[in-house]
C-alpha cells in the first residue's frame, strides 16, 4: 500500500493511500483520518460513502469531520466511489460509470470487471482498514446521497459488520428514481427483482435495522424528487423502526448542508460504537 499523504490534523493524521485492488481491477485511492487516541489504542471507526462524482477526496477536505473525530476518538474512513483509470468503463453521464458506482457489484458489460463496490467496501477494502494499526472492533456507517444509499444498504444487509448507522440525504428509495433505475438497470440488468436488496426503503420494510437510525435530509434539497425521502419515512414509521428523521430547514444538497450536521453524526455514531 502506497502511502500518497499524511497530514498532521487536529492532534491526529489524515492520511490518503493507495493500493492495488483484486476487486476492481485497478488502482484504489481512500482516505483514513487516525485521531489522536489511536496512538494509546485502537479506537472505533466510522465510514463515510460518498456521493455521486465524487471521489476520497471530498468529504475529507469539505466535510470537516476530522475536528469532531478528534473530540470523540473516531477514526474515519472516506473510500472512492467508483473504480477509475486507463481501461476502466465509463460513461458521458456524471451519474453512470467513474464516480457513480453506486455500491453494487456489476453483472453486466461493460462495467462487470471492474464496478464491484459492494464487495471493495464489505471485504477488500473492510480488511485492509481492519489491518491498520490503531483501528477498533467496532464500526459504523453513515454517506451523503449514493453514499447514503450505499451506506444504509450495506449496513442492513452486513448488520454483523455494523454497529452504528445514518445518512445525509441519502437515496432512499432508488428503484423508484431516475437515480437508480438507469443505473442498476445498465450494472444489474433488467430483471427488477435483482434491483430490491440496493434500495434502503424496500431492505427497511423487509429486514429492519438492528439499532437506531439518524436521517437528515435538507428541505430545500433541490434533488428532493430523486432521492425520495417520504418513502423511506414511511417504512420507517410502517416497520415501526427506531429511529430519528430530521428535516432541516433551508438546507440544501450541497457539503454545506453536510458539514453542518457532520458534528451531529459524529457524536451520535461515538455514542453508540464506545
Amino acid at each position: 500500500m502506497q502511502t500518497v499523504a499524511e497530514n498532521r490534523s487536529f492532534g491526529g493524521v489524515q492520511g490518503v493511500y493507495k493500493h492495488a485492488s483484486e476487486t476492481c481491477g485497478c488502482d484504489m485511492t481512500f482516505a483514513v483520518y487516525m485521531p489522536p487516541q489511536a496512538a494509546k489504542g485502537p479506537v472505533p471507526v466510522l465510514w463515510y460513502l460518498s456521493g455521486l462524482t465524487c471521489t476520497h477526496e471530498n468529504a475529507m477536505t469539505k466535510g470537516g469531520f476530522q475536528e469532531h473525530a478528534a473530540r470523540h476518538g473516531l477514526a474515519v474512513v472516506f473510500p472512492d466511489t467508483s473504480p477509475r483509470g486507463e481501461g476502466v468503463a465509463n460513461d458521458d453521464a456524471y451519474d453512470l460509470g467513474q464516480g457513480a458506482g453506486f455500491y453494487v457489484n456489476a453483472r453486466r458489460d461493460p462495467w462487470k470487471p471492474h464496478f464491484r463496490m459492494y464487495d471493495y467496501i464489505t471485504q477488500e477494502l473492510r480488511g485492509i482498514v481492519e489491518g491498520m494499526d490503531g483501528i477498533g472492533a467496532a464500526h459504523g456507517i453513515t454517506g451523503h446521497s449514493m453514499g447514503g444509499h450505499g451506506a444504509l444498504t450495506i449496513a442492513m444487509r452486513n448488520p454483523e459488520m455494523f454497529d452504528s448507522l445514518s445518512a445525509f440525504a441519502p437515496i432512499a428509495n432508488p428503484t423508484a428514481s431516475d437515480w437508480g433505475r438507469k443505473q442498476f438497470s445498465a450494472y444489474l440488468g433488467d430483471d427488477e427483482g435483482c434491483w430490491a436488496g440496493h434500495d434502503s426503503t424496500l431492505l427497511l420494510e423487509e429486514r429492519g435495522w438492528k439499532g437506531d437510525l439518524l436521517i437528515d435530509q435538507g428541505a430545500s434539497d433541490q434533488f428532493l424528487d430523486l432521492l425520495k425521502p417520504e418513502s423511506l419515512a414511511k417504512a420507517m414509521a410502517a416497520k415501526r423502526q427506531p429511529g430519528t428523521f430530521r428535516m432541516q430547514e433551508g438546507y440544501d444538497h450541497s457539503y454545506f448542508f453536510v458539514n453542518s450536521f457532520a458534528g451531529d453524526h459524529v457524536a451520535w455514531h461515538a455514542a453508540r460504537l464506545k
